[in-house]
């Protein structure tokens, strides 16, 4: 081998190594730029704030099992960076015993399970399902803007429980 081809191979290996790093770091920024379920959980507004504070809400029902729920993150941190300041954004783990008396309201069997709340609690609409962004976008504008009419809403893919009876080690199915 040349001493010139010696030069163009490892000038060739460097802009390869180069250009591997460059796209290793830029799937690594965009994997930390999708939110997760746990995030957009612990993001959400109190239930007791949220009924009191005069803003329409959204309340999701969630289990961190739950893959449609941890599929849907990204697009409700998405919607509730749009809508903030305007809707609250409310998140119930079944999991919980402690939101028994909720799941029983909203008649929760399959998740993610959202309401539509006007300002003071008053259900206004129900999507069960995996949701497109579309869809919860036009029922959220709606909302904030005190129209109780809300588009059609669709039952996407779900993940199916039971609610306890007062067993909280009941394990949940997921379907």
């Amino acid at each position: 081998m040349t001493e010139t081809s010696i030069r163009v191979r490892n000038i060739a290996i460097a802009i390869a190594a180069v250009a591997l790093g460059a796209i290793l770091f830029l799937a690594t920024q965009l994997q930390t730029r999708q939110a997760s379920l746990a995030t957009v959980a612990q993001r959400a507004v109190p239930l007791e704030v949220a009924l009191a504070n005069g803003k329409p809400t959204l309340l999701e029902f969630y289990a961190d099992w739950c893959t449609s729920c941890r599929s849907m993150a990204t697009t409700m941190a998405a919607l509730e960076s749009e809508f903030d300041g305007q809707v609250n954004f409310v998140m119930l783990n079944v999991d919980n015993t402690k939101w028994l008396p909720e799941l029983s309201t909203y008649r929760v069997n399959g998740i993610p399970h959202f309401e539509f709340l006007r300002a003071g609690g008053l259900s206004v609409g129900t999507a069960i399902g995996e949701q497109p962004r579309t869809i919860l976008a036009e029922n959220l504008t709606a909302l904030s803007q005190g129209i109780s009419t809300l588009s059609a809403t669709e039952t996407g893919e779900t993940s199916a429980f039971e609610q306890p009876l007062g067993d909280s080690t009941q394990p949940r199915s997921h379907g």
